[in-house]
């Protein structure tokens, strides 16, 4: 089943391979050979174990939040750092944003599954995005008075719908099939087309519909926070799928990377939705 989240389509397609644990059975066969001090032996096999012993909730939680904690940790950095140098807290913005969106890149496509390098790279590099574009977004770097709990909403709203599709995922309200993946697929690729358009009409004439703060813009935000909430059940569902057929336990940094992608999108679009009325 494909992901409309590309970091955990791939994430899932390699751990499940073709609908066994094959492969993980077979990553669980040790090797048995040592080469601490540059002699032969045999490693204990109780480190091996807990080296590729299955995935559990708890680990994903755990990753998550260490990752989710990276992420808050730079952005309020970068954020401290633009309230003294705007200039360059938009530098670290942008690299942030175009050295994370390379990072998902060789997560996905590089096959990197379950690397807390990348994971933890890609946390840090988000976190400069972060605390850069809610610099932007709320006014901070101009002095809005409504700063501040502009960003605390938009955090609130962020962990709210996260919540709150973990509990219709749990309850089974909306089932994820091939089919619902299919369609939320194909309407985030027509999102990214028409902001690809939408950047290149600005460039060009200066004109940006969508992303102007107008009804378009507007309506534009409420799909792209639409679409964000329903990659969490596609997310969650992978996860579930790996822990049910036992991924090794590493792969939980897959998942982590995989719900913070999902969450800083979420987090972005909320707190544009709610600049755009702050302007109003």
């Amino acid at each position: 089943m494909r992901n409309s989240n590309p970091v955990m389509s791939n994430l899932s397609a390699g751990a499940t391979g073709n609908g066994n644990n094959a492969g993980f059975q077979q990553q669980m066969n040790y090797n048995a050979y040592d080469n601490y001090g540059g002699q032969g032996g045999y490693a204990p096999m109780t480190e091996q174990r807990d080296a590729d012993r299955p995935m559990t909730v708890d680990d994903v939680v755990t990753k998550t939040g260490i990752t989710l904690g990276v992420i808050v940790v730079f952005a309020i950095l970068n954020f401290g750092i633009g309230m003294v140098n705007p200039q360059i807290a938009m530098m670290a913005t942008i690299g942030g944003a175009i050295a994370g969106f390379i990072t998902v890149l060789v997560a996905s496509f590089g096959k990197k599954w379950g690397s807390p390098v990348v994971t933890l790279l890609y946390a840090v590099f988000e976190g400069f995005f972060v605390g850069g574009i809610s610099m932007v977004f709320s006014g901070m770097h101009v002095g809005e008075a409504n700063a501040a709990s502009l960003i605390g909403q938009a955090v609130l709203g962020t962990v709210g719908v996260f919540l709150g599709m973990l509990v219709v995922y749990k309850t089974g309200a909306v089932k994820v099939t091939p089919r619902f993946n299919k369609i939320l697929t194909s309407c985030i690729i027509g999102v990214v087309v028409l902001m690809l358009g939408n950047f290149v009409l600005a460039m060009f004439t200066g004109n940006n519909p969508l992303r102007d703060g107008g009804i378009l813009a507007i309506i534009f935000s409420l799909v792209c926070i639409g679409l964000a909430a329903a990659s969490f059940l596609t997310d969650f569902d992978a996860a579930d799928r790996m822990i049910r057929a036992g991924a090794p336990s590493k792969m939980a940094w897959g998942v982590a990377l995989g719900l913070a992608v999902t969450l800083v999108w979420l987090y972005t679009e909320i707190l544009r939705l709610l600049s755009y009325f702050q302007q109003r």
